[in-house]
């Protein structure tokens, strides 16, 4: 019980960084004057994450699990740490890529603090899992140096990553920084596309070595299951990113509030995910809650895109609890399906690519609603607010449009604001409603016990 106690307190903190992040956003962009970075703050977080999901997959296969854990969660408290003392936007990306692993008048520390709360309790936790942490005996393989680094797919790694980070430098100029048809984002999309292609040949390759084995990706379940994950996930963090932005900006909430007006979405997402766990052991049969998920979080999503400068309580609450019903329902169905058919043999592996995609639909998705938001925010504000510039909007972060816009603007910029947030969440119900064609090929038959 002290071993899973101490393993659970270190999950809420990493839970907690994974949403309290999307809160401070709005602050961050105002404190280095880069809203044009949202997108970076998000993806590059989930991006490095999914590819270590794998990697400390196969860490754990060679060396004590107990060690492993407590090296990645000190790397994850040097990243926070320097997090939080980040001097740029730019900076504040890259470090975010290393830490992959309070009352209304302090709103303005928020951004910082959200990272060096990481400390103290990193400190503790790790103290905690010292003392009782004690992982049942195992005997890691043995392996040469050459032979480990060999197994941790190098190759795929140095293929896959330089992919996603020019597929998302286009997403991100594109349109804004550059017009799209510029032989620059011509470029990056054609990078990706070759780096991608040399990745999956790779893969194939390496078979049972490489980091997404193709003999358990290929499976109908699992292929079917990581298809819905990816989209869905990417769905759910489209909204979870620009919905306090929406608090904030339009609705003149401080950073704590937005956190506190996001609850309906936590808390019935916690709820229904119980909702779904019960069912699928009462009836064994996980597939009609993939439907059911799908359906719930495309309405609320769908109706979150009706939202409006004046847009009243009862509305943003009740479209939250629906959309989260959808997620808390349908964000770990995959996993539950994927273990319910693959040998006990290949249920770490099948796990480790369903929390890869997870977090890799995050990544391109959030990069994608950046995208959408950006040009929707440009382009509304030269045809609504000629007055006003889009450079100076987006400079000036989320937050503080007050100061730099004058009052006789200020409600045309708001409504242009609403409309671009608005777009990026119409990704969101796109996605939501493709992701049904992840449960079609579900397969409903248990594993023999």
């Amino acid at each position: 019980m002290r071993r899973v106690t101490s393993v659970y307190v270190w999950l809420t903190v990493v839970v907690k960084d994974n949403t309290i992040i999307a809160t401070a956003i709005p602050r961050i962009t105002d404190q280095f004057k880069a809203l044009e970075d949202v997108g970076w703050y998000g993806s590059s977080y989930l991006l490095v994450t999914c590819m270590f999901q794998l990697i400390f997959g196969k860490l754990y296969g060679y060396f004590p699990i107990k060690w492993v854990f407590l090296a990645a969660i000190i790397i994850f408290e040097i990243g926070s740490a320097v997090c939080g003392a980040a001097p740029t936007s730019d900076a504040f990306i890259l470090e975010m890529v290393v830490s992959t692993y309070l009352p209304e008048p302090f709103d303005h520390v928020l951004s910082a603090g959200s990272f060096y709360i990481n400390l103290p309790i990193g400190a503790v936790v790790i103290v905690v899992l010292l003392q009782f942490l004690h992982v049942p005996n195992t005997v890691p393989v043995e392996a040469s140096s050459k032979t480990l680094f060999q197994h941790m797919d190098p190759l795929g790694v140095v293929t896959f990553l330089p992919a996603i980070v020019c597929l998302l430098l286009a997403l991100q100029w594109g349109g804004t920084t550059f017009p799209w048809a510029n032989g620059r984002i011509i470029a990056l999309f054609v990078l990706a596309g070759v780096l991608l292609i040399a990745f999956l040949a790779i893969q194939r390759k390496r078979q049972d070595n490489a980091m997404v084995p193709p003999r358990i990706i290929t499976m109908h379940p699992v292929a079917f299951s990581s298809l819905f994950m990816t989209l869905f996930a990417g769905a759910y963090f489209t909204i979870i990113y620009y919905l306090p932005i929406w608090f904030q900006a339009i609705k003149n909430a401080s950073a704590v509030n937005s956190g506190i007006m996001c609850l309906p979405l936590m808390l019935s997402m916690v709820i229904f995910s119980f909702v779904a766990g019960g069912g699928v052991t009462a009836t064994g049969n996980p597939v009609p809650f993939f439907y059911i998920a799908t359906v719930l979080a495309a309405a609320g999503a769908g109706l979150m895109t009706t939202f409006e400068v004046h847009t009243g309580h009862p509305k943003w609450i009740g479209y939250q609890v629906l959309l989260g019903s959808g997620v808390g329902m349908g964000i770990q169905l995959p996993i539950i399906a994927v273990q319910a058919v693959l040998p006990a043999a290949d249920i770490p592996v099948g796990t480790a690519i369903l929390t890869f995609c997870q977090t890799f639909g995050g990544a391109i998705f959030v990069s994608v609603a950046q995208a959408v938001f950006a040009n929707r925010l440009q382009t509304g504000l030269l045809r609504a607010v000629p007055g006003v510039s889009p450079g100076l909007v987006q400079e000036v972060g989320a937050t503080n449009l007050d100061t730099v816009i004058d009052a006789q603007h200020m409600g045309a910029v708001k409504v242009v604001y609403n409309d671009a947030l608005v777009s990026a969440w119409y990704l969101a119900v796109a996605l939501f409603s493709v992701a049904v064609l992840g449960a079609v090929g579900m397969s409903t038959k248990r594993k023999s016990a």
